[in-house]
């Protein structure tokens, strides 16, 4: 019996939607807001910039509970490019994919009232899960800024902003272009407050000792 156009279009709907619905509520579980709220009960989301990333978080609280904020946005994105090459095939595009919707769980978490981090940490490891060429530029860039100027914020610009770049010099393909314009655009947005402080001279600069409320915004 052949199938019919609309039959074949619900197929690739159902294939490409069930790897993104798995990725974005893996990418739900905020280390940052899971840590603070239900094990230290002070939502991160209350203090500092109130984002509810890695930075805020060790500004905020420091100590031993960061490593499993680091573990758990770490370990989410490897879980979710995995499950997203299980379903789709072990190909660029499905690393691609997942990552994408992964980031934007953790970016805007429905569990969480849809405020969480600017997504530094997960989309770091998608780069390392999709390409060590992608990654050393993101990464390389990161850490040169970070460590230079003491402005996490400017690294992370340079990842979202090297991201599509990086893609494109290493595959050359459009649909992953966009995908990676997708990915490295939402990064600089939720980074658009840092960029303005960081024009004005007015952007934090990251140390190892704990700020003040005042000191913590980003």
């Amino acid at each position: 019996m052949p199938v019919s156009v609309m039959d074949w279009l619900r197929y690739c709907i159902f294939v490409l939607l069930l790897p993104a619905a798995i990725a974005y509520f893996c990418g739900c579980f905020n280390g940052a807001v899971i840590v603070s709220k239900y094990i230290l009960r002070n939502d991160i989301r209350k203090h500092g910039s109130g984002n509810a990333g890695l930075t805020n978080f060790y500004r905020t609280f420091g100590g031993p509970l960061t490593l499993v904020v680091i573990l758990t946005d770490v370990l989410k994105a490897v879980v979710a490019v995995l499950i997203g090459m299980a379903l789709l095939g072990s190909t660029d595009f499905s690393k691609y994919w997942s990552g994408m919707f992964c980031l934007l769980g953790h970016m805007f978490p429905c569990m969480f009232g849809f405020k969480g981090g600017k997504g530094i940490l997960s989309g770091g490891t998608i780069a390392i899960m999709i390409d060590w060429r992608v990654a050393l530029v993101v990464w390389g860039g990161f850490l040169i800024l970070a460590v230079l100027t003491k402005w996490v914020s400017l690294g992370s610009i340079w990842a979202g902003t090297s991201f599509p770049f990086a893609t494109w010099f290493v595959y050359r393909d459009v649909v992953l272009l966009l995908l990676a314009i997708i990915i490295g655009g939402l990064i600089v947005w939720k980074h658009r407050g840092n960029l303005q402080r960081i024009l004005k001279g007015e952007e934090s600069q990251f140390s190892f000792h704990h700020h003040s409320e005042k000191e913590a915004k980003e």
